[in-house]
């Protein structure tokens, strides 16, 4: 039963990937259902979410490919940012993370329901920031830093986020950011994934099952995806996501 409730919930994470993201809101909780403990929850959505990034930023690589400078920066800044996230993971206890899960939820709800007005609203503005970018490329790297230290500790909102810091880093192309997106979150997620692993701290088995249903329901939902109104599917989310985090809180899970 737990298998087949982890290959359904890889299912639904990877088709929500695919339609508007929140995959992991769907694949983390399946994790805990199953039995999983949860920093080994954690570690293994992490490993489960990876392929994903992977394939998605292969596809967008024609889109980035001529942005090797800040390519080369933004990918040594996240696997810097994710070896952290991780290393201060496995320094946590499953007690202390459950303490923290519904606060990491409901971060990652919010990020998720208003991160693409305040990715709008940044894109509006990006010219009046031009002097700012200049003036605070340091902070703008600590930023991005501290974006990737969450990437490594909880992978949960970490794409809405980075869309959002890429907008405040004065990016307009839509694919260009998607693109640049997806390498950060993968260079976060292998460094965090093989750190993971080193540790024994991913649930091998739960995790390939997963991954397989991540997968599946990712490449099927981008097959029937203009037919699914986008704005249903976000709605959806939002709706699951806060069900869920008062679900959390509640449980004490």
């Amino acid at each position: 039963m737990d298998l087949v409730i982890l290959l359904l919930a890889g299912f639904a994470g990877g088709a929500l990937n695919s339609l508007a993201g929140g995959g992991s809101f769907i694949v983390f909780p399946a994790l805990l259902l199953a039995g999983v403990p949860p920093i080994s929850a954690n570690a293994t959505n992490t490993f489960a979410a990876l392929p994903g990034y992977i394939s998605g930023a292969a596809g967008y690589w024609r889109d980035v490919a001529g942005q090797k400078r800040r390519l080369l920066i933004y990918a040594g800044i996240a696997l810097v940012g994710g070896y952290i996230g991780a290393e201060v993971l496995l320094m946590t206890s499953d007690e202390q993370f459950s303490a923290l899960v519904p606060w990491l939820m409901a971060f990652a709800v919010t990020a998720f329901a208003f991160g693409g007005m305040l990715n709008r609203w940044l894109a509006r503005r990006s010219g009046e920031h031009a002097r700012l970018r200049i003036a605070g490329l340091g902070v703008l790297g600590i930023l991005l830093l501290a974006i990737c230290i969450y990437g490594g500790f909880f992978n949960a909102g970490l794409g809405i986020i980075l869309l959002a810091y890429l907008a405040l880093s004065g990016l307009t192309n839509v694919h260009q950011m998607n693109g640049l997106k997806l390498v950060i979150s993968s260079s976060v997620s292998v460094i965090a994934v093989a750190r993971f692993a080193l540790n024994g701290s991913i649930d091998w088995g739960a995790g390939l099952v997963a991954v397989v249903g991540v997968v599946t329901g990712g490449y099927l939902a981008a097959r029937l995806a203009h037919r699914i109104p986008g704005t249903a599917i976000r709605a959806f989310v939002i709706v699951y996501g806060v069900g869920l985090t008062i679900w959390f809180f509640v449980s004490g899970t």
